[in-house]
């Protein structure tokens, strides 16, 4: 009997270990995947000032099931300001003191990078991923909900500027400023095909 090359295929995925087969990390389609920091406002003048939507581009990324890995980064120095509530002058003043060294010092820690040292399932098309983020200079752990809806991993999760040594904006001696929380939403995708 002669065995056409589909079969054949079929035959040899058989013959390699499930283990083999996920070696491989599926790498994140950077294009798709979106991020979005939140920075939210306080302050007794806070009325008066903003908050702030920011989109944080993947650089590179990858996960995998076998081992249990996800790996992400992204590129500090692209970050952007997105509000759409205050005039191009101010957004870009915005943008210039993010990225500068009173914020993300983007020059001198150009990348952000999340590191995954345990994923755990919590449900079906649900995880935990514990992990290291090295965010500024720093490097701490964080822990984030993900769920695939749809063919995206998507969650968020909470961090705070102060465990990354970064010291939250003020304007107007502190009657406006920046909480020290922030949250951050993600939406992954994988390539698809090799």
């Amino acid at each position: 009997m002669k065995l056409k090359w589909p079969n054949i295929a079929i035959v040899l995925c058989m013959l390699i270990p499930a283990s083999a087969q996920t070696l491989h990390p599926m790498q994140i389609d950077t294009e798709k995947s979106v991020m979005r920091v939140h920075v939210f406002k306080s302050g007794l003048l806070s009325a008066f000032g903003h908050e702030h939507e920011i989109i944080a581009p993947i650089e590179s990324g990858s996960l995998s099931e076998q081992p249990s890995m996800v790996e992400l980064t992204v590129n500090a120095r692209m970050m952007k300001v997105e509000d759409k509530d205050v005039s191009d002058q101010d957004r870009a003043e915005i943008q210039q003191t993010m990225l500068g060294p009173k914020v993300l010092d983007s020059e001198q820690f150009p990348q952000i990078r999340f590191h995954s040292t345990q994923l755990k399932k919590l449900a079906e098309n649900k995880w935990q991923a514990e992990g290291e983020l090295s965010l500024h200079g720093q490097t701490r752990p964080v822990r984030l909900l993900v769920s695939n809806q749809n063919g995206a991993y998507k969650g968020s999760t909470e961090l705070k500027q102060k465990d990354f040594g970064i010291t939250p904006v003020t304007a107007g001696g502190g009657s406006v400023r920046t909480k020290n929380e922030l949250r951050v939403e993600y939406e992954i995708y994988i390539k698809s095909g090799p």
